[in-house]
C-alpha cells in the first residue's frame, strides 16, 4: 500500500498518462546530449541541429503516441513535437538538465534555470519527471544534499498538484563499468536502496520510474544470457520480489538502452515473479535503431522506419504489458479508494 493519500490533481494527471486499465504505457522521448551524440556518431560526426533534434522528436511523437498512453518529453527540443502526439496522450515533461556535474563522483543534478514545476504545467504538462543518479553507499553530506533537491521539488509538484515522477537512476564508480559483472552483482542492493528511500512520504513521490534490480545479460537460463552468471533465473526472479516489496509507491520500469527484445524478455521475467510493476517509461528500446535512418536519409525516412519497426516494438511491448502489469492505483487501494480524494 502506498503511503500518503493522492489529491485529486495528481490522480487526474496519473490518469491522464496511463491507459484504461490504469497501467502506464509510456513512451520516452526526452533525451538530448546523448540523443544528439548519436545521430551526429552515426552521420560521420557532423554536427546536429536544434531543428534536427526536433524533427526526430516529432517524428516519434508522431507515430508512437497513436499506441503509448503518455510521452515523456524535454522542454527543450521536445514541445513543438507535442503537437503531434495523438488526442488523449499524457504528457510528463523533464524538470532536470541532461547529464551531471562531473567535477567529482557525486553526480549533482541540477534542474533547468529557466523552468520550474508551474511553467511546465502551462506547457502542457500532466505530470512532472525528474533524473536522479543515486549511490546509497555514498557520504550523507551527499545524499543529503540528493534528498533534499528532491524534497524541493516534491514540494513544488503538491502546490501545482501535479504527480511527480522520479526517475533514480543507481551507480557507483568503484566497481567500474555499469554493464560488468561485478556491478551487475551489487545493482540489486542498489536499486532497493533507492526503491525504499524515495517511497518516504516526504519526497512527495507518486510515481517511481526505476531500473530492473537485475543485468539480464547475466541471468542464466535466459535468451539474454552471455555465460558469465551473476544469478540464476529463480535468484533473478527473487530479486525481482525483494525490490518491489520495498516500494511503497507505484512503479514502472524505463527501459535503460536495452533493445526491444531484451527489454521484452526483462518485462516478462518480472510477470512471471509477480512483481506488481504498473507499467513502463519506454524509450530507446523502441526508436533507438532509428536513429541511422534519420541520420543518413532525413525526416521521412525515419517516419516510414517508425511506421514499420518501431510500431512492432511498441504494440510487442504492449502485449507484454497487457499481461504481466498491474493497475498504478492497485497502490493505493483500488480504483474506488481514490474516488473520495480531496
Amino acid at each position: 500500500m502506498a503511503q500518503g493519500t493522492l489529491t485529486k490533481g495528481k490522480i487526474a494527471g496519473i490518469h491522464h498518462c496511463a491507459n484504461e486499465q490504469g497501467v502506464i504505457a509510456a513512451a520516452a522521448m526526452d533525451q538530448r546530449g546523448s540523443l544528439q551524440k548519436s545521430i551526429s556518431k552515426a552521420r560521420g560526426g557532423a554536427p546536429v541541429s536544434a531543428a534536427e533534434m526536433t524533427q526526430f522528436k516529432t517524428a516519434v511523437t508522431q507515430v508512437l503516441t497513436r499506441h503509448a498512453s503518455a510521452i515523456l518529453m524535454d522542454p527543450e527540443f521536445g514541445l513543438p513535437a507535442l503537437e503531434a502526439r495523438a488526442p488523449g496522450t499524457g504528457v510528463l515533461l523533464a524538470y532536470e538538465q541532461t547529464g551531471y556535474d562531473t567535477t567529482d563522483d557525486s553526480r549533482m543534478p541540477d534542474l533547468l534555470p529557466e523552468w520550474s514545476v508551474r511553467r511546465l504545467v502551462a506547457a502542457g504538462a500532466t505530470a512532472i519527471k525528474v533524473l536522479l543518479y543515486y549511490n546509497s553507499s555514498h557520504p550523507a553530506r551527499i545524499n543529503s544534499a540528493k534528498q533534499a533537491f528532491i524534497e524541493r521539488i516534491g514540494s513544488e509538484c503538491k502546490a501545482e498538484d501535479v504527480p511527480f515522477f522520479l526517475e533514480p537512476i543507481c551507480y557507483n564508480d568503484v566497481l567500474g563499468d555499469a554493464k560488468g559483472l561485478e556491478f551487475a552483482k551489487a545493482k540489486p542492493e542498489m536499486v532497493k536502496a533507492y526503491m525504499a528511500e524515495f517511497s518516504k512520504p516526504e519526497y512527495g513521490v507518486d510515481i517511481l520510474k526505476v531500473e530492473v534490480p537485475v543485468n539480464m545479460t547475466f541471468v542464466a537460463g535466459t535468451s539474454t544470457f552471455q555465460g558469465v552468471q551473476a544469478y540464476s533465473k529463480a535468484e533473478a526472479m527473487d530479486l525481482f520480489r525483494e525490490a518491489a516489496a520495498l516500494a511503497q509507491k507505484p512503479f514502472i520500469y524505463l527501459s535503460a538502452g536495452v533493445s526491444d527484445d531484451v527489454f521484452r524478455e526483462t518485462l516478462e521475467l518480472a510477470a512471471e515473479a509477480g512483481t506488481p510493476f504498473s507499467g513502463v517509461l519506454c524509450g530507446r528500446a523502441t526508436w533507438q535503431d532509428g536513429i541511422p535512418v534519420f541520420a543518413t536519409q532525413g525526416y521521412d525516412a525515419l517516419i516510414d522506419w517508425l511506421e514499420d519497426r518501431g510500431v512492432q516494438n511498441i504494440t510487442a511491448l504492449n502485449q507484454v504489458l497487457a499481461k504481466g502489469a498491474k493497475p498504478w492505483w492497485d497502490f493505493y487501494g483500488g480504483k474506488g479508494a481514490l474516488a473520495g480524494a480531496g
